[in-house]
């Protein structure tokens, strides 16, 4: 199927699918709008014979009949155009929707970190909200179609020759086509650069990274950055885009010759007295409305062009989104043996270089697990891999014995409670902030404060006007202003809200917290992971780069180039002397 007849398709099943009334109404409004036109070059034929033979009733009644289609002509279009506006819009939220489901259709984060992939969401994403100016193509294409359709008729009986200035209007369309293909594969050898350019600017305006930009005096840098890669793909495009003016202006210059000679044909005929002055009236009118018709089709087939590529780039994500299977193992409700990973290895996607190998490590239940080492060791792979977020390309995950591979892993992860050290900040209400920690308990204004408690979060609470119900946050209203620190405590509670935890994921979870603020949370932390061991068993995981926290864990890990270098307890890594001892010795030596 072509790129033009794809985009033709899936917009007007998507639109059917949205509001299948709003859909027919529309262009029940557009189809009697785009007849009234050629309609009123027939009815000014008659017009105009009539008033030759002074048939003055006839004349009047025509001129009527001609003013009620003109009326019919800007109003039927007006009305339309309400209609799918709306309609627009809501299929614009549709894609939108899809696109999100697609983006986490997968219990892995392996495609997001794929280039390819990332640049064909990113495009998808920017294009999306053309979704509505599509959509009006699509509709107006096809009152376009009955318009042509009906011209093409009364040329026709006028004279067979004249059959051919519709089908000259071929020529540009396809000339269109062509030129549509080249300014697309010009954007997307450029999609990369752009992506680039919009994080430059966001880097460069956002409030949390323009500090450190003003203070650096990096700004200049950045425009620097920004405009040279803004001119290597101008540059692209300019080429892309002056080719295809050429292609468009070929064809257009084609239909132009097509109509003068149209023109010559009927005007050479009536001065032999083989038309009259109507049908001379009639194939002018004809011939400017299909030359309208023409330039209109042209633009509305170049936004068809990139709807369709639209959703050719649309399918392509559906093509790759992996159905995620559910296993037949179930995830244990306690954990009475632990977790096992067994050569465990694991490489990012299009990369030949491991971040993880052979890892093989028995975490009992119960146990409070740290995992220390330099950066790029493989500290927050290893956790993603715990949390079903990443499967191992090598060797496998055991949870009591079973694979986690076999399970299903949305459920897996519902039994996993996680704060990342670049988690999300929700400048949304502080009770949705909190609640998609656990949705189910959303609404529990109970368990809502005793996990913001857990989190030594109440000074934020108390601070939020409204409460659970304050806006954080200003970027979308007068919300309140929270401090990196505050933020991350509210992740906490977030993490802290689930019921029932398995593992306990902490990435870095006090990075932004004061030493005296992290030993005060760990000591009550410490408590909650007392309370999860005795209840279900669960594992507690924590990364810290922070060894005061780092020596209350049961058992200490140390990666060193994606390999477990050492580990046992504080004490025993201290007496080995090995790299945990180095690494404690620089930060004591810090501190003292």
């Amino acid at each position: 199927m072509s790129t033009l007849a794809l985009g033709v398709r899936n917009l007007l099943l998507l639109a059917h699918r949205v509001d299948r009334r709003r859909l027919l109404r529309a262009s029940a409004m557009l189809a009697v709008g785009f007849l009234s036109t050629p309609l009123i070059a027939l009815c000014l034929k008659s017009l105009t014979t009539a008033a030759i033979r002074h048939r003055t009733g006839t004349a009047v009644q025509l001129g009527l009949a001609t003013a009620l289609l003109l009326v019919l002509e800007l109003m039927m279009n007006h009305f339309a155009h309400l209609t799918y506006f709306e309609l627009g819009d809501l299929s614009e939220v549709e894609l939108q929707n899809e696109l999100i489901t697609l983006a986490h259709g997968s219990p892995g984060l392996e495609r997001l970190d794929t280039p390819a992939y990332a640049d064909t969401l990113a495009l998808v994403r920017e294009e999306l909200p053309r979704t509505r100016a599509s959509l009006e193509a699509v509709l107006q294409i096809g009152g376009l179609a009955l318009q042509m359709g009906l011209t093409a008729v009364l040329l026709g009986l006028l004279d067979p020759w004249l059959l051919l200035l519709p089908l000259a209007g071929a020529v540009p369309v396809a000339a269109g086509n062509a030129a549509q293909r080249l300014v697309d594969r010009a954007k997307e050898r450029c999609a990369p650069l752009v992506r680039l350019g919009h994080h430059l600017l966001e880097t460069a305006t956002v409030h949390a990274s323009a500090k450190e930009v003003r203070l650096a005096g990096a700004d200049r840098i950045l425009i620097d950055r920004h405009l040279r890669d803004w001119e290597r793909t101008t540059a692209v495009q300019w080429r892309a885009g002056a080719s295809a003016a050429l292609l468009r202006a070929a064809g257009q210059l084609t239909f132009a010759a097509a109509y003068g000679g149209a023109v010559y044909l009927v005007v050479r005929q009536a001065l032999h007295g083989g038309a009259g002055l109507g049908d001379v009236i009639l194939v002018i009118t004809l011939a400017a409305q299909v030359s309208f018709q023409v330039s209109t089709a042209l633009g509305l087939l170049t936004i068809l062009q990139g709807a369709g590529r639209t959703m050719e780039r649309l399918g392509e994500l559906r093509a790759t989104a992996s159905v995620a299977t559910v296993g037949a193992a179930d995830v244990p409700l306690v954990l009475s043996r632990g977790i096992r990973l067994e050569q465990v290895g694991f490489r990012y996607p299009d990369s030949d270089r491991p971040v993880l190998d052979e890892v093989t490590l028995d975490i009992p239940a119960g146990t409070a697990l740290a995992v220390v080492g330099e950066n790029g060791a493989g500290k927050s792979t290893l956790v993603k891999l715990l949390c079903g977020l990443y499967r191992p390309t090598t060797g496998r995950i055991l949870v009591d014995g079973v694979d986690l591979a076999d399970c299903d892993p949305a459920a897996w992860q519902s039994r996993v409670s996680t704060l990342f050290q670049d988690f999300v900040r929700l400048e949304l209400r502080l009770r949705d902030n909190t609640g998609i920690g656990d949705l189910s308990r959303i609404n529990d204004d109970t368990a809502l404060r005793r996990a913001i408690d857990a989190a030594e979060a109440d000074p934020v609470l108390a601070q939020v006007p409204g409460g659970l119900d304050g806006l954080l946050g200003r970027s979308y209203g007068d919300g309140a202003e929270l401090s990196g620190g505050q933020w991350q405590k509210l992740g906490l509670a977030r993490a802290l809200l689930r019921r029932r935890p398995l593992l306990l994921a902490l990435d870095e979870p006090a990075s932004a917290l004061d030493a005296t603020a992290e030993h005060a949370l760990f000591t009550r932390f410490a408590g909650l992971v007392a309370e999860a061991r005795a209840e279900t068993g669960a594992v507690t995981l924590l990364v810290s780069h922070r060894f005061s926290t780092v020596r209350m864990a049961d058992l200490i890990v140390v990666l060193d180039h994606g390999r477990i270098a050492e580990s046992g307890s504080h004490a025993e890594l201290v007496a080995a002397d090995g790299l945990y001892a180095e690494l404690y010795g620089l930060q004591a030596r810090v501190y003292a």
